[in-house]
């Protein structure tokens, strides 16, 4: 009997232990689904107010006063650095095409002559291999300058030769030896031309 006196407080133990597990499983549950507490300061709260009008940032206490400023000074030094970051990136892709592109120029050299000489007849296979190659170039934002009787600028065009030319007033593109190629504000190679400059 005293064996049985002993096993029905263990059952009853066993009981509520089994109620105090479920009790133990569901309880975290809802500590994880409480929101915080009203007047618990978020990210979110926090950005906030570093992008509210300046007056709320004035007015406010000493010492998120002192936080809002450092909070403003992040996030300005993170957007320039996000400037930066994109100016920088766009450099080195317009130098990767100006690489690849100059490497075409003596090409495209030879398929100008060879268009001088009759050699690109419309229709052949040479000529289209050439049309294909300029459609690449150009699709990569290459552009050709100087023409004959545009004006000579020493920034842009290299003179090979300068030519007294009677009725000339100013310096002139007299013929174009090798046409000239840049990449947007990127000089690949320049123009060497021919200069007609007043006659004396």
């Amino acid at each position: 009997m005293a064996n049985k006196d002993f096993e029905e407080p263990h059952g009853d133990d066993e009981v509520l232990g089994e109620e105090g597990s479920d009790a133990q499983v569901s309880d975290p549950d809802a500590h994880e689904e409480t929101a915080p507490a009203d007047d618990e300061l978020t990210i979110d709260d926090i950005l906030g107010s570093v992008q509210s009008d300046e007056a709320a940032v004035a007015d406010a206490p000493a010492e998120e006063h002192d936080l809002l400023l450092d909070l403003k000074r992040v996030q300005a030094e993170y957007a320039n650095y996000r400037r930066r970051t994109e100016d920088q990136r766009e450099v080195e892709i317009e130098r990767a095409k100006g690489s690849v592109a100059k490497g075409l120029l003596p090409v495209l050299d030879d398929l100008d002559r060879a268009e001088k000489h009759g050699d690109l007849v419309e229709g052949s296979p040479l000529a289209a291999i050439a049309d294909k190659l300029r459609g690449v170039v150009s699709r990569l934002g290459v552009e050709t300058y100087g023409a004959a009787g545009d004006a000579f600028d020493p920034q842009q065009h290299e003179a090979i030769f300068q030519a007294p030319t009677p009725g000339t007033t100013e310096a002139t593109i007299l013929e174009v030896v090798e046409v000239g190629y840049r990449l947007g504000g990127i000089e690949l190679r320049p123009a060497k031309v021919v200069v007609a400059v007043p006659a004396e």
